[in-house]
């Protein structure tokens, strides 16, 4: 087990960015939340953050990764039956009886539009048999996805000691989550015709986030008696998504769309580099490597920040290169902490001389 988790945290250090020490433009809001961040969803940028790294309890933005699972490892046709332990759990319900069948797919609309605890007891046991193991699958895919000081003890987040996150971790398993389609046309929808959907019902969405931002495209509430008034949203600027979570905050509402017209406000998207862009070369004589990047570099910026980017490659060459091996790395500084990393490619081939095991450099 530990040299699975230390694989997993290596393969995190290469691929995702050192975001706990990020810099971002000075925090000058206040903001009426135990915790709180803005991430840009693409790069995983802070763009504002409160107490991000605080563990707390989060109420029903659990479901959130409840949702992200189901996705993953449910067949979505399949037809649960709701057992006695679903249609009696406590709190926020979608209203589901007793040994009523309900598609895998349905059941997520019940979980996301109208916080469904009993929706989430249905998908646990449905996928995994119990909630138990469900919770079991849930923990080990949190951890692969950069989810570090999280830990699940439910599907639906009812107060329960060991059940906690953090801000940082939900923007973050939001990101991940609205990589996938159906995730976003689920937790985007304002209401759900049953008959349309071949549904059992219909769905109203709960979350009025939805009604008060326009370029909002989801995500999450909740609410329990320790975590407090919680919300997760996603917002669409420029094609881009805007993560911002608000814990233990009584004006969720209005707090989303202050730390929203602040990001407006105080960032801008750049372009650094192209993809497919040739950004650098190692001259080798007769021969010359060129290095280009795989892929658009788009970061947010803000004036009050000093950013500087850093091309790492090698100053000379004595083996054979293919095009598109890797051969470099790009690094950018905010205010001299990275914020941004990824491999760069060779664009071109060359061949030596002298034979030498063909390695590949940065791997």
């Amino acid at each position: 087990m530990k040299k699975k988790f230390f694989g997993i945290i290596c393969f995190l250090t290469v691929f995702i960015l050192s975001f706990n020490t990020i810099a971002f433009a000075k925090n000058d809001l206040n903001v009426d939340a135990k915790c709180a961040i803005a991430l840009d969803a693409n790069t995983l940028i802070p763009l504002y953050e409160k107490n991000s790294d605080m563990i707390v309890p989060m109420a029903s933005t659990t479901k959130i990764m409840t949702a992200l699972v189901a996705i993953k490892y449910g067949d979505l046709d399949k037809k649960v039956e709701i057992s006695s332990k679903a249609s009696s759990v406590r709190g926020s319900t979608a209203g589901y009886k007793k040994g009523e069948k309900i598609t895998i797919k349905e059941l997520l609309y019940g979980l996301m539009l109208r916080s469904g605890n009993d929706a989430a007891i249905a998908l646990a046991e449905g996928i995994s048999g119990s909630v138990d193991e469900f919770m079991k699958i849930m923990n080990e895919y949190a951890i692969s996805i950069g989810i570090l000081n999280s830990h699940f003890e439910s599907p639906h987040g009812l107060d329960s000691e060991n059940h906690y996150s953090t801000a940082y971790d939900l923007a973050v398993a939001t990101a991940k989550a609205k990589e996938n389609i159906l995730f976003n046309e689920i937790v985007s929808a304002k209401d759900v015709d049953g008959d349309s959907y071949g549904f059992t019902r219909s769905y109203h969405n709960i979350n009025k986030i939805l009604w008060q931002i326009p370029e909002s495209n989801g995500v999450k509430t909740g609410y329990t008696g320790k975590a407090g008034k919680c919300l997760v949203s996603s917002i669409n600027h420029n094609g881009r998504d805007i993560i911002i979570v608000v814990l233990n905050s009584t004006p969720r509402w209005k707090e989303t769309k202050k730390i929203y017209d602040y990001v407006l406000k105080n960032y801008e998207y750049k372009k650094f580099f192209s993809k497919e862009e040739i950004i650098d070369k190692v001259n080798l004589g007769k021969q010359t490597l060129n290095i280009k990047c795989n892929e658009d570099v788009i970061i947010p910026v803000s004036s009050k920040n000093e950013y500087k980017v850093e091309i790492n490659k090698p100053k000379s060459i004595d083996f054979s290169v293919n095009k598109n091996d890797k051969i470099g790395m790009i690094n950018i500084y905010c205010n001299h902490k990275k914020i941004y990393s990824n491999k760069l490619n060779a664009a071109n081939s060359i061949k030596t001389k002298i034979f030498f095991k063909k390695i590949n450099i940065f791997s």
